[in-house]
């Protein structure tokens, strides 16, 4: 399972992604969103100075609690503009 978090507000964004695949096209989707709009926009009261930066996140569900395998910051945004942190999302070898 994998879920994409900001991480700059501790937030997940919705959905749970059964490939990196699916959440890989939910992160080019997020990219073409502009930084002020939702959900882009960040939570907090100095949005207009801040931003996002998308994790994406892999757990192991097969135990319980969920045990997260590994964790990769991919995508930030902001009022300067959008940044690719992995250029490459298919290439990152989480499976």
């Amino acid at each position: 399972m994998f879920k994409i978090e900001d991480q700059w507000h501790a937030e997940l964004h919705d959905g749970d992604f059964l490939s990196l695949a699916a959440a890989a096209t939910e992160l080019r989707r997020l990219a073409e969103i502009p930084w002020n709009q939702v959900p882009n926009v960040a939570p907090c009261t100095s949005w207009r100075t801040c931003g996002r930066k998308y994790e994406v996140v892999e757990y192991d569900t097969s135990v319980d609690p969920w045990r997260q395998n590994q964790r990769l910051a991919v995508l930030e945004i902001d009022s300067k503009g959008t940044r690719w942190l992995v250029q490459d999302i298919a290439k990152l070898g989480l499976q």
